[in-house]
This record gives C-alpha cells, sequence and structure tokens, in this order.
C-alpha cells in the first residue's frame, strides 16, 4: 500500500464512480481499476461493492475511509513542513546564546521573528561561547549567540551584531570609583576577579589581552564564569573586575562601573551570531538576517 493507491481508494470513495475518479486523477479508467484490485488483494478483502450504477463502499472500505483520509493529511502536512524549512520560514531552529545576549539582544529580536516566521518553532538554550561553538560542529545548535571576537578561528560564519568595551567593576568605596572614567592601568595594583579560563577561554583571553594593553598582568584572586556571579564578588569587595559594557543591567548596590579612558581604538568586544560554514540551514540564514536588520 502506497500514498498513490490510498489517494485513489478516497477518489474512488467519494466519487462512486470509476470513470469519474479517473479524470479527477488524470489518468485512464484501466490501471485505476488494476490499482484498486492490487490494493484490495494486498489488504485481504473487497473495498468496493461493484454494481451496474457504480461502486459502494463495503464494510471494509467504510472502515479504511477515515485513516486513509488521515493518512493522506499527514503526507500533505509533512510535505509543507520539508518546504516550509527548506525555505527557511517554518521548522526548528534552535538557538544558543551566552547570558548577557538576554539583557539587549534576545528582547529586541525574539518577538519580532517569530512575528515574521510565527511557524519556527524556537528552541532557545543559555550555553558559554566554547559550549556553542562545539554544539554547532556537532549539530546540536544553528545558531549560537556568543560573545566576539573569536582568537581561534573554526568552520565558523560570523557576524557581528552589536559592539561594546569592557568596563571596570569596582566597589564604590574603593578610590577608583570616585571618578566616572579612569585609566586600566590605574588598576594594576588591584586584586583582580577574572574569569574561568577553563570554562570561557574565550572571554578570559580578551579581559588578559586588555589588561596587557594597559601595560600590567592583573593579580588574580578569584575566577567565576557568569557576569552576575563576577559583579556579586566584586560588590563583596573580593576584588575588581572587567566586564562587557552590558553588564549595567546587572548592576546591584555594591558596585560601581567605570569607562576606561585607554582602551586602544581598534579593541572591542560584543556578541555575533554565528552558523556552521555550509550548514545549508534556510532557518539559520533569516535568524541572522532578521537579527541584523532589527539591530542596524
Amino acid at each position: 500500500m502506497n500514498l498513490r493507491q490510498l489517494k485513489q481508494f478516497v477518489i474512488l470513495a467519494e466519487t462512486r464512480n470509476f470513470h469519474k475518479a479517473a479524470e479527477r486523477l488524470h489518468m485512464a479508467q484501466p490501471p485505476l481499476s488494476v490499482s484498486i484490485r492490487k490494493l484490495e488483494d494486498e489488504l485481504g478483502g473487497a473495498l468496493f461493492l461493484r454494481t451496474p450504477s457504480g461502486v459502494h463502499l463495503t464494510p471494509a472500505g467504510q472502515a479504511m475511509l477515515a485513516d486513509a483520509r488521515q493518512a493522506l493529511l499527514h503526507a500533505e502536512q509533512c510535505q509543507q513542513a520539508v518546504h516550509a524549512a527548506q525555505n527557511g520560514i517554518g521548522g526548528l531552529l534552535r538557538v544558543g546564546f551566552i547570558g548577557t545576549a538576554t539583557c539587549e539582544l534576545l528582547p529586541c529580536i525574539i518577538p519580532g521573528f517569530r512575528a515574521r516566521y510565527p511557524r519556527i518553532d524556537l528552541e532557545l538554550t543559555e550555553v558559554t561561547t566554547q559550549n556553542a561553538l562545539g554544539a554547532l560542529v556537532e549539530r546540536r545548535l544553528d545558531v549560537g549567540l556568543i560573545r566576539y571576537p573569536m582568537l581561534h578561528g573554526g568552520p565558523f560564519e560570523m557576524t557581528p551584531l552589536d559592539e561594546d568595551q569592557f568596563m571596570l567593576a569596582a566597589p564604590p568605596d574603593n578610590p577608583l570609583a570616585r571618578r566616572a572614567r579612569i585609566a586600566l592601568s590605574a588598576a594594576a595594583p588591584e586584586p583582580f576577579i577574572m574569569y574561568e579560563q577553563a570554562r570561557v577561554p574565550g572571554l578570559f583571553s580578551l579581559a588578559m589581552m586588555r589588561c596587557h594593553q594597559s601595560g600590567f598582568a592583573p593579580r588574580v584572586v578569584q575566577e567565576a564564569m557568569q557576569v552576575q556571579t563576577i559583579l556579586s564578588l566584586v560588590a563583596s569587595r573580593l576584588g575588581v573586575a572587567l566586564v562587557a559594557g552590558v553588564a549595567k543591567h546587572y548592576a546591584q548596590r555594591g558596585v560601581r562601573l567605570l569607562e576606561l579612558t585607554d582602551t586602544p581604538r581598534n579593541f572591542h568586544i560584543g556578541i555575533a551570531a554565528v552558523t556552521l560554514r555550509g550548514s545549508g540551514s534556510r532557518l539559520a540564514h533569516n535568524f541572522v538576517e532578521y537579527a541584523k536588520e532589527t539591530l542596524q
């Protein structure tokens, strides 16, 4: 039994006439009769009662009709789903995002994207940049919203979505916090709370590089992975820390964020959309293009 035979069965049941059914199916009557007979032989019983005035469903045919229509409907839905996915307008899109993307990027992108593409099911997962890249390679994610620049290459296509700079987070009673803007080099003697090298190596390397650009290697007294945790440790007066400017959304009592006056002109950080090069995913492409359009 195949979908072609099911369609022939349903149309014949609706028209109750081989000639009319053959016309609707754009085929000759004899091949239709042969096909229906083969279907009956395969199922082991007559589906139609043949009379001079036409055909009528047997009890077996009546029992089969609803399921046959449902099977054809499901087949059509499968075709539509494949077509929608191929054209990037439907299907499952898996997006991984770093925590700071929830501050501005996701609230800007997601509502409008869902309104434009209501047939796309979004699966959102919080990840680190490193985890996102691994998941893209293993095809467990379609798009990653990650911290950039990436210090190491790979089979990825990256689209910057926003640009940011490091700020210095300090307790309000720290002498550095008396000013709104300082040179990072002024913080060289301070104890630093740094990103975990093993779990967020990219952000760790960028923060260390930024310190080196200001002429010192930071004295690291504590490590953490999430910016919220780092800010809490700053508020606990364990030290100062470099955080992206977007961290102002997490600002809490006990922390001041200071602009840095000695940032090199060509140094910046931000969030980018990254996809696996050559994946051919129209869903991912449409998401990235919509994000670019929205954040321009």
